[in-house]
């Protein structure tokens, strides 16, 4: 394919060598270095790509993968092209006319917005990219940001984030009153920012406020949640409010309502207003710029109380704004030097923080299990030389001490559990030396420390590390990228990332090892469940369960000798605990999925209330476990639009107490059932799910979907059935 400029893009010399690619129809603005310019400047006369290669490498002193990323990223972005200039034109023609707008001037404002990508052209800041950064992109997110110059300023900086963690990310953002351009494009997540209202927070006594500051701050924030959920279901992230970094009256100003006190007080009214809403989240900006150091990174103690600007942005300003002070104006490199020279940390920062949210929220490169070495980790040494995991007692010092960074890291290895996080060991170790010294005296502090107990999967052995690795993935059924390896030998490391490329690898720094277990996204959920929490519990007993499995005469036998129960019951709108649940449920189970349909929690709620449909939930337990709620089955009129089971109770007979009660109601309700299997090539284990339970094949297929059809029998009710007989 013949590459060439747009004939629609200019490039723009600024200073420090780095160049503007401007489109002058889609407005689109991208900064580059002067390596990349020449490389778009190379494609002014149309040529392949792959002759050029050759050239390019050479004259950018690069190599050939860089520059083909590279170019794959400008004709992404629309810079290059691969149409001719009569065939772009017409394009672009095309989609103008699709709008049908008589106003010119609003039909090209509409087709801008309908491509919009970054901040409003006032803040539109950000680094130049260079050759280094252009690298394939393993997942493409886009992201609405609306708010003001604070959070605006941040899109390029937020892109670039995005791209070091190897994503993709297109950033559309304008000013908090335009909630009509959720509804102009899909966006994976919504990012809102400082409103204009915060300004109000400290206006007059809490009399004005009704008593409470916090008000018509919130009540702009629910106003502006409810004209977006009418036009998009995504995730929504709401900033919190900085705090204040001076106090207007010092150390006077104090009691619950003082300055910094009113913003701590609308934070705590955000928190209380995210968590009453459907997938929305807080985003902490004051804990993120506190740990960074506010001072730097907030303007109030430099021009206003409420403005929480960057302090960096007043080295940026242009020339001609030196008149409103008769230009005369301090020499700025004082403030230079007291933010350290960057005139955008605060956009760092932050881009950094919204960030760890956004993969929080969507679930990226979401890790299942945390596998550690023992020895220099979890404890000092070797354990079979030191003979103890610790020699430390109460006489020596506080848990704190130089012991505490041990303790520190068992901790937040426990906390992990908590978030449903499976753990794993791997050493190179006698595993009867290992079980007979890891003993702890009646002193020490054991509800923070590991035992052998807490691990799902353990291989002490003298077996090479990858092949442990491997046969733990084996056993849980995880692919490797779910996995982080802790491993303090820079042997053993380098080993894993060269033979294990897609499990992620710590353990250089024991310093920083709790801080990153505890804030690293990937290990982190939106919400905490009653499911997530138990999760090492229910797959150990499914690891148990597996043995058994292997070890009895037959299945008949192995399920007699389970004690399987089950419990069927409807959603009702009322039970607000089980909703994330169910979401968490059908929208994350690929096995026993029979349709792929997924439900937002409102859907589930109308359902819930819906009597034209029920929303059935399965519960089951067995000797090993009690496992709570593992299976789900939505019907509306007759029609099954979805059945799902976690995979961990695959085998155990939940399908047919589920499929059970569906019949059932529906012989109550005067139903036919209509159900389809929608294969993909996961859910194997799903395909003849309704052929083993009474439903007959009706022959309609699309798109290799198989539709089956039960109708009741008018003279016998369907029984609810034991999973054990089911």
């Amino acid at each position: 394919m013949h590459l060439r400029r747009s004939g629609f893009v200019h490039l723009l010399d600024l200073p420090a060598g780095s160049v503007l690619a401007l489109h002058a129809v889609t407005q689109m603005r991208v900064t580059v270095t002067s390596d990349v310019a020449r490389l778009i400047r190379l494609f002014d006369t149309p040529a392949p790509l792959e002759a050029m290669v050759p050239t390019l490498t050479a004259m950018l002193g690069t190599d050939a993968e860089t520059i083909r990323a590279c170019a794959n990223l400008l004709l992404d972005r629309g810079i290059l092209t691969g149409q001719t200039q009569q065939d772009e034109t017409a394009a672009i023609i095309e989609d103008l006319n699709q709008t049908h707008g008589r106003d010119p001037a609003a039909l090209l404002d509409h087709y801008r917005r309908s491509r919009m990508q970054g901040a409003h052209p006032y803040w539109a800041v950000e680094a130049p990219q260079a050759l280094h950064q252009a690298h394939p992109l393993s997942r493409r997110i886009d992201v609405l940001v609306l708010g003001d110059c604070d959070v605006q300023m941040e899109s390029g900086f937020l892109r670039q984030e995005a791209a070091r963690r190897g994503i993709d990310l297109r950033v559309a953002a304008s000013f908090a009153a335009d909630t009509a351009l959720a509804g102009e494009r899909r966006h994976d997540i919504i990012l809102i920012g400082a409103l204009q209202t915060r300004h109000a927070i400290v206006l007059g006594d809490p009399a004005h406020h009704g008593g409470d500051p916090a008000q018509v701050y919130v009540e702009d924030i629910r106003t502006m949640l409810r004209k977006l959920r009418a036009l998009s279901d995504a995730p929504i992230l709401i900033d919190g409010l900085p705090e204040p970094t001076v106090q207007p009256l010092g150390f006077a100003d104090r009691g619950m309502h003082s300055h910094r006190n009113r913003f701590r007080r609308t934070n705590l009214a955000l928190a209380e207003r995210a968590e009453a809403e459907t997938d929305v989240h807080l985003v902490d900006v004051a804990a993120a710029l506190g740990m960074s150091g506010s001072a730097a990174l907030l303007d109030d103690g430099l021009v206003s109380f409420t403005h929480f600007g960057a302090p960096g942005w007043m080295l940026q300003r242009p020339e001609s704004e030196l008149a409103a002070v008769h230009h005369q104006f301090p020499d700025r490199q004082a403030l230079a030097d007291q933010i350290g020279g960057d005139p955008y940390g605060r956009e760092a920062v932050m881009a950094h923080t919204h960030m760890d949210a956004i993969i929080t929220v969507l679930g990226c490169d979401r890790k299942k299990c945390v596998i550690v070495d023992l020895d220099g980790v979890l404890w000092p040494g070797v354990l079979a030389e030191t003979g103890s995991p610790f020699a430390w007692t109460p006489e020596m010092g506080g848990p704190n001490s130089f012991v505490g960074l041990y303790f520190g890291i068992h901790e937040a290895l426990r906390t992990l559990r908590r978030r449903g996080i499976l753990l794993a060991c791997v050493s190179k170790n006698d595993e009867a030396v290992v079980r007979d010294l890891w003993r702890y005296d009646p002193d020490y502090p054991r509800h923070r420390l590991l035992t052998l107990d807490d691990f799902i999967c353990t291989r002490i052995n003298w077996d090479d590390k990858a092949a442990n690795i491997r046969s733990i993935a084996a056993e849980l059924g995880f692919a490797l990228d779910a996995f982080l390896f802790i491993d303090n030998s820079p042997r053993e490391r380098a080993r894993i990332e060269s033979s294990l490329p897609a499990v992620t690898v710590l353990g250089e720094d024991l310093f920083t090892l709790r801080r990153t277990l505890l804030t690293d996204p990937r290990l982190q959920t939106p919400r905490l469940t009653e499911e997530a929490a138990n999760r090492s519990v229910l797959v150990k007993a499914q690891l148990d369960r597996a043995r058994l499995r292997a070890e009895a005469e037959d299945d008949t036998a192995f399920l007699a000798s389970l004690n399987v129960a089950c419990h069927v019951e409807p959603l009702t709108a009322d039970a607000s605990p089980v909703m994330d649940r169910v979401r968490e449920l059908i929208g994350r189970t690929t096995q026993f999925n029979a349709t792929g349909v997924a439900f937002t929690r409102e859907e589930l709620w109308r359902l819930a209330a819906d009597p034209d449909a029920r929303v059935f939930l399965l519960r089951m337990r067995d000797r090993l476990a009690d496992h709570g709620l593992v299976g789900v089955a939505v019907v509306v009129n007759g029609e099954i639009l979805n059945v799902v089971l976690s995979c961990r109770v695959i085998g155990l007979g939940g399908e047919g107490a589920l499929l059970a009660a569906v019949k059932q109601h529906a012989w109550a309700a005067g139903w036919s059932l209509t159900g389809r299997i929608v294969p993909t090539n996961r859910n194997i284990p799903v395909r003849h799910l309704y052929r083993d339970h009474g439903f007959i094949d009706n022959g309609q297929y699309d798109g290799g979907q198989s539709v089956w059809n039960w109708t009741a029998d008018p003279m016998e009710e369907p029984v609810l059935k034991d999973c054990a007989d089911a």
